[in-house]
């Protein structure tokens, strides 16, 4: 593991200069520390912001490049102009990361630097259409490129002192919502005020999936006893009717990574 992140640092000192999409998540939070160690006037952590992007990874965000030294700087991207975004088809990630990636490289060009991402060798089998755009622009995946792993990053950045070493992996807000559904701004702030409620009500991971005027809930697994109590399930429901959900429903199943993946024909990306 610790030859693999000396690799790293081989790999991204020899790239020269780095433009890191940065999301605050524990991937790109290690890996723009380690291209800042290893490139330290010539390696940038950009942040997209944006009405799927939740404010408490922005602010994670900002506290981790603050606390590490970073020169993060925050842009705007605006993929709810797209229609083909809003749209939310299967391949909804591509228009996402598209738009993220045409501003990037552009950062990228004018400083003579190279686009890196966070994908991780755990990432190769999953569905994740945003790869396509990865590698149109030409992105690369450091961390994938020298086999890290979740867990080895996750240990990693324990040992490097990241305070997000264990925080629960989360995607943007959008994939909250199913396919086939328009994404809009409305949408996207009703889900991040349902989960805000959620983490004020304990639990650490939790996922509200918009199904309208109807709230499907998924705790973690570790978490979901708590949650199924009559007590918490009856607060759990009244937190969500006050936002503005007309039913709420708790997934005896628990939370499961990209659950609204499931009935898809997919195909790694």
């Amino acid at each position: 593991m610790i030859d693999k992140e000396r690799a790293l640092e081989r790999n991204l000192a020899s790239l020269r200069s780095v433009v890191v999409a940065y999301s605050g998540g524990v991937d790109s939070a290690y890996l723009a520390c380690i291209a800042h160690r290893a490139l330290p006037d010539s390696a940038w952590a950009i942040t997209a912001d944006s009405p799927s992007y939740p404010q408490r990874h922005r602010a994670i965000a900002i506290e981790v490049a603050r606390q590490f030294g970073l020169h993060h700087e925050i842009i705007d991207t605006s993929e709810l102009q797209n229609p083909d975004y809003r749209a939310n088809p299967a391949n909804r990630c591509y228009f996402c990361k598209h738009e993220l990636y045409t501003h990037l490289t552009r950062i990228a060009a004018d400083r003579g630097a190279v686009v890196v991402d966070g994908n991780n060798a755990d990432d190769r089998g999953d569905y994740r259409p945003g790869r396509q755009a990865a590698r149109e622009f030409g992105v690369r995946s450091p961390l994938d490129d020298v086999g890290l792993t979740k867990d080895e990053i996750r240990e990693l950045s324990r040992r490097a002192g990241l305070p997000i070493w264990d925080e629960p992996a989360s995607a943007c807000l959008a994939s909250r919502i199913p396919y086939h559904h328009e994404v809009t701004d409305e949408k996207l702030k009703t889900i991040e005020r349902a989960e805000q409620a959620l983490r004020r009500l304990g639990f650490r991971v939790c996922r509200v999936r918009h199904h309208d005027e109807l709230a499907r809930v998924e705790i973690g697994r570790d978490e979901l006893a708590r949650a199924l109590d009559p007590e918490m399930s009856a607060a759990i429901v009244r937190a969500l009717k006050a936002i503005g959900y007309r039913d709420v429903t708790l997934d005896q199943r628990g939370y499961r990574t990209g659950s609204l993946n499931e009935g898809l024909f997919l195909r790694p990306a």
